[in-house]
């Protein structure tokens, strides 16, 4: 697919998106239109430390880059700026708005530096986009078209859907959990008042209790999950919460009759693998621009007019209001979605 009207050529490209796992998962989007568009050119990808594993064997990436936020933060910075120049990008595309990432992008060497103007450092950038949030009033675009805007001047104006690829070895991985039909719950959120309440996931088992169902997570969920299954008292409940890596929970997500999830990362799985998904969005709002991109895709709200809601951008740990009433959903929203 060749690019109209070319303003450079890009044999060496560069894209950072070092925010959590979700950011780094719709990031995707920006590389598969630049290989569309450049499909000789060589992509690197920078990412936090956690998030390289969803790029293991990506067929568009020439190198994952990491950078060690937790120990050594700013060490590891340098050492990470001395490669990129080194390296001598022809395009340095910064998905992230921090000044860290700023940095990084200003300083690189490259011909065409890319960013958005909420980066302390976008006025060393050669172009310079702004990146605006939707809210209750206004539905913003979503986050993957504000990114993909970034290189539309040098693609093209359409959207893109966020993509991942699983190995050969994570889908035989997955073969034994796929024999018959099943659902995926994924209870957790590093956010208190992003998570739905357990007690609402043990209520929709209760009503489900002749369907299979996987609960899905990370390590840490693990003792969440086990709290889930034991007290919904369903019968065929499987918990897979630190069994799986995140490529095979991709890839069991997109074999599912539907997965639920909240505003999560997994939801975003569900994105790239175009994967059935029911969002639950508790103190966050879809209108942000962060909602699930599936062709069969659903956003479950509560249906109390809250004007706390939303609290604001991202998580927090509890309630600014102490009465957490955002998660107060109708378990028939839930069940209903199961024959859709």
């Amino acid at each position: 697919m060749p690019a109209q009207n070319r303003l450079v050529t890009l044999e060496k490209i560069l894209v950072i998106q070092t925010a959590f796992i979700g950011d780094a998962i719709l990031a995707t989007a920006v590389l598969e239109k630049l290989h569309a568009f450049y499909p000789q050119a060589k992509i690197d990808f920078l990412v936090r430390k956690g998030n390289e594993s969803l790029f293991l064997n990506h067929p568009f990436l020439h190198e994952t880059l990491v950078w060690d936020k937790k120990q050594g933060k700013y060490t590891n910075l340098i050492l990470l700026l001395k490669k990129i120049r080194k390296s001598q990008y022809d395009a340095v595309i910064n998905l992230q708005r921090f000044a860290s990432s700023g940095i990084l992008t200003a300083f690189s060497k490259s011909k065409h530096r890319v960013g958005f103007k909420k980066n302390p450092l976008s006025f060393m950038f050669d172009k310079v986009l702004i990146h605006s949030i939707g809210n209750r009033a206004t539905t913003g675009m979503h986050e993957v078209d504000r990114c993909l805007a970034l290189v539309a001047h040098l693609t093209d104006d359409q959207t893109q859907m966020p993509r991942l690829y699983p190995s050969e070895t994570d889908w035989e991985k997955i073969k034994e959990y796929t024999s018959e039909p099943f659902i995926t719950i994924s209870p957790a959120s590093v956010w208190f008042t992003k998570q739905t309440p357990q007690q609402v996931w043990i209520q929709f088992l209760q009503r489900i209790s002749g369907k299979k169902v996987y609960l899905l997570g990370g390590p840490g969920d693990t003792s969440l999950c086990e709290k889930i299954a034991s007290a919904s008292k369903h019968g065929n409940v499987h918990v897979l919460a630190g069994k799986l890596s995140l490529l095979q929970s991709a890839a069991l997500m997109s074999k599912a009759e539907m997965n639920y999830t909240n505003d999560s990362a997994p939801m975003h799985l569900c994105s790239a693998m175009n994967a059935p998904v029911a969002a639950v969005f508790c103190s966050t709002i879809p209108e942000f621009g962060f909602g699930p991109l599936s062709e069969k895709s659903f956003v479950i709200e509560t249906r109390e007019h809250l004007d706390c809601r939303p609290c604001g951008l991202h998580g927090y740990k509890k309630c600014p209001q102490g009465h957490f009433r955002c998660s107060k959903i109708e378990i028939k929203d839930l069940t209903v979605l199961i024959k859709s």
